[in-house]
């Protein structure tokens, strides 16, 4: 017989072995963002937006992005019908390219996975794109696979921690999970703060991280998530004339902060630990003032902040893949045996989730 004992156990057992990332090829500076967009719009923007536009796009934290897109033409006037497609095709293809990097950093094939979790948000596919990769890679007819929708930015986290649900009754096989989103699908301008933000923090990208039973990787401890729904429409995506719309308040920053800190907390004293026993973050780099809210919040040094900001200033925010592009480097940078890392990320809900990860 089972008991709730040998499933802990079990669940204690889960590792994070390895993750792949994948952006697009195109790159472009900020300032060349700035640039265009002032000059496509700058005749509809009042002075006051304006005067943001050049205070967000000028701010150094985030130095380039990458669109999945062959020019910045391709953004302007693009119809509802071509966005899916592309977001569609892009999708599926970073996806697929993350996917095949993580197991081969953990000496798998395509044959050893059991399970497949995919989530986005910046984009819908029925049949999900869980399918479609499936066909792309060529995985197993049998795979047990689900479509994560709607988390925002924080989706990596629930994917991992479904398939840390999943793996225990998996036998030899791995979970691979995957975030990926086309954040140029949902672009829209116009003379709105929320929109000129978006424009000057997302990009494209996706990851992918496999989980096993085997003893090596990163030991996930325990995740805890929070919601709070009356804050809903502080971050969140808005339908207007049938497309998506990106709906941003200036107190998310605060907002933030507070709750990864409850969030983290609540997860620590679990296993009765403090922040201070945490060496290694991974946060979600949702932009500058909301990483300066966290790190004030928990008490972090920059030194504990490098991966995140590094991942912000390459990349920009590319919504659930960008907690997984963070961790990905501590990994790739060293932990020593004993360590403790924290994933946090947060989105659209407001919901924000927690990840403890342990090194042996």
């Amino acid at each position: 017989m089972t008991t709730i004992k040998d499933i802990s156990q079990q669940y204690t057992a889960v590792r994070l072995a390895s993750i792949g990332t994948a952006v697009p090829s195109y790159i472009i500076e900020q300032k060349e963002v700035l640039s265009l967009l002032a000059g496509r719009y700058g005749n509809i923007m009042s002075r006051r937006m304006a005067d943001v536009m050049e205070k967000v796009f000028t701010h150094t934290s985030i130095r380039q992005r990458h669109f999945a897109i062959e020019s910045p033409d391709a953004l302007f006037g693009e119809d509802p019908d071509s966005k899916m497609e592309r977001f569609r095709a892009q999708a599926v293809a970073l996806a697929s390219r993350a996917a095949h990097e993580a197991l081969a950093r953990s000496g798998l094939t395509k044959n050893d996975v059991g399970a497949l979790v995919v989530n986005t948000c910046t984009g819908y596919l029925c049949p999900g794109i869980s399918t479609y990769l499936i066909e792309d890679m060529d995985l197993r007819r049998d795979i047990t696979a689900y479509d994560l929708v709607g988390a925002g930015c924080g989706g990596a986290a629930p994917n991992l921690s479904l398939g840390r649900a999943l793996l225990p009754g998996m036998d030899d096989k791995v979970v691979l999970s995957v975030a990926v989103e086309i954040c140029s699908a949902t672009f829209q301008m116009g003379d709105d703060i929320s929109l000129i933000v978006s424009n000057a923090l997302f990009g494209d990208g996706a990851a992918a991280a496999v989980l096993w039973k085997r003893p090596r990787g990163l030991r996930l401890e325990g995740s805890l998530s929070h919601y709070l729904p009356e804050y809903r429409d502080d971050i969140r995506f808005v339908y207007k004339n049938g497309q998506l719309h990106n709906q941003l308040t200036t107190r998310l920053p605060g907002l933030a902060g507070k709750a990864v800190r409850e969030l983290v907390e609540s997860l620590l004293s679990q296993h009765d630990l403090v922040p201070g026993d945490v060496r290694h973050w991974a946060l979600h780099s949702g932009g500058a003032n909301v990483i300066d809210a966290v790190k004030a919040e928990l008490g972090l040094s920059e030194e504990q902040l490098a991966a995140t900001r590094g991942v912000l200033s390459e990349y920009g925010n590319m919504s659930s893949p960008t907690s997984l592009f963070a961790l990905q480097r501590l990994m790739d940078t060293g932990m020593a045996p004993g360590d403790r890392c924290i994933l946090a990320a947060f989105g659209a809900g407001f919901s924000a989730h927690a990840i403890l990860f342990s090194v042996h």
